[in-house]
C-alpha cells in the first residue's frame, strides 16, 4: 500500500501522529496538511509532519489519493462541502471522529467515483496539540471502521488494512451501534469527568486544591478540548441522554442506600461495579500481552 499524496485536514494530536505513523511506515511520498491556524501547520511541517500546507481545506485536497479528516465532529459536513469540487476521481476519505452516525450525511457529499469510509481510532489523550504527536500512538489500539451498504468493498479493505499497518486492532461495526457504545464507554465519562470537577467546585470552592490523585486520575479527561467535546456531545446527544438517564438510575439506588445507611446493598453495588470492572483489565492485560508476541514475533527474537 502507498499512496502518492495525503492530505490530513486538522492536524492536532491525532491527525499529526498519523502523518508520523505513514511517514514512519514508509506509506506516502507527500503529506499535505490544513487547519484553521497556520502557526500550527508551520510547526508541523518543521516537525517533518507534513511537506507542505495550505490554508485553503480544497486545495490541500488536490490530487490527494487520501484525505483524512481530523477535525471536530461539528465542522465535517462543511468541511467535506467545502472539497467536494477537488477531490480526485478513485480518492478514499476517512475520519477520526468519536460520532460515526454523521458518515451517511457525509458519504452523501462525496462525488461519484470518491469512497468515504469513517474510522475512529481509540487512541489519544487529554493533550490535542502537535507537540505530543507519536507516530506509535495507534500501536496497538483497537480501530472501529464503520463502513455502511454504501461503501465499496475495495476502499473498506483499503481503510482497515491501512490501520492495521499502523499497528491498531481494527474491527468493523454499524454506525449506529457504535454511537450507542461509545456514548456509554467515552462520551459519557468526560461529561462526567467535566461534571465532577465543577460539583467538587460548586460543593466547596477550595476542595480542588486538596486533591489527591484519585480525583487527578477519574477527572484527567476533562483537560481535553472543551470544543471538541462540545461537538460530540451535541452530535450524539440521544444515546447520552439515554445512558445518563441509566446512570441518574444508578446514582438513586446508591443515594438511597446511603439514606438507609444499608452497607451490605452499598457493598453489593461496588462488588458488582469491581467485577465488571475486572473484565476490563483482563481484557486489556491480554491485549497487551499478544501485543507484546506480536512485535517480539516481528522482530525475529
Amino acid at each position: 500500500m502507498f499512496f502518492e499524496r495525503v492530505a490530513i485536514l486538522g492536524v492536532g494530536l491525532i491527525g499529526a501522529s498519523f502523518g508520523l505513523a505513514i511517514r514512519v511506515k514508509g506509506l506516502c511520498k507527500t503529506i499535505v496538511g490544513h487547519g484553521r491556524k497556520e502557526q500550527n501547520l508551520r510547526r508541523a511541517k518543521e516537525l517533518g509532519i507534513i511537506d507542505a500546507y495550505s490554508m485553503d481545506a480544497a486545495r490541500a485536497c488536490e490530487g490527494s489519493d487520501l484525505i483524512v479528516l481530523a477535525t471536530p465532529v461539528g465542522i465535517l459536513k462543511q468541511l467535506v462541502g467545502e472539497i467536494a469540487g477537488s477531490i480526485k476521481k478513485g480518492a478514499v476519505i476517512t475520519d477520526v471522529g468519536s460520532v460515526k452516525s454523521i458518515v451517511y450525511d457525509l458519504e452523501s457529499l462525496v462525488p461519484a467515483g470518491v469512497s468515504y469510509v469513517g474510522s475512529h481510532p481509540i487512541a489519544g489523550s487529554d493533550q490535542s496539540g502537535i507537540d505530543d504527536a507519536r507516530a506509535d500512538l495507534f500501536r496497538g489500539a483497537r480501530c472501529i471502521i464503520t463502513p455502511t451498504e454504501n461503501s465499496h468493498r475495495a476502499a473498506i479493505e483499503e481503510i482497515a488494512s491501512l490501520w492495521e499497518l499502523l499497528g491498531s486492532r481494527v474491527e468493523s461495526l454499524d454506525p449506529h451501534k457504535h454511537d450507542r457504545i461509545y456514548a456509554a464507554v467515552s462520551h459519557l465519562p468526560h461529561l462526567l469527568a467535566y461534571a465532577l470537577v465543577n460539583a467538587a467546585h460548586g460543593f466547596s470552592d477550595d476542595c480542588i486544591e486538596y486533591a489527591g490523585q484519585g480525583f487527578k486520575d477519574v477527572t484527567r479527561i476533562a483537560l481535553s478540548s472543551p470544543e471538541l467535546w462540545r461537538d460530540i456531545s451535541i452530535f450524539n446527544k440521544d444515546n447520552l441522554i439515554n445512558v445518563m438517564e441509566i446512570l441518574q438510575e444508578n446514582l438513586d439506588r446508591i443515594h438511597d442506600l446511603l439514606v438507609a445507611g444499608d452497607a451490605s446493598g452499598i457493598e453489593k453495588e461496588f462488588s458488582r461495579a469491581q467485577r465488571l470492572r475486572l473484565v476490563l483489565s483482563n481484557d486489556n492485560q491480554r491485549s497487551a500481552a499478544n501485543s507484546a508476541d506480536s512485535m517480539t514475533a516481528g522482530s525475529g527474537l
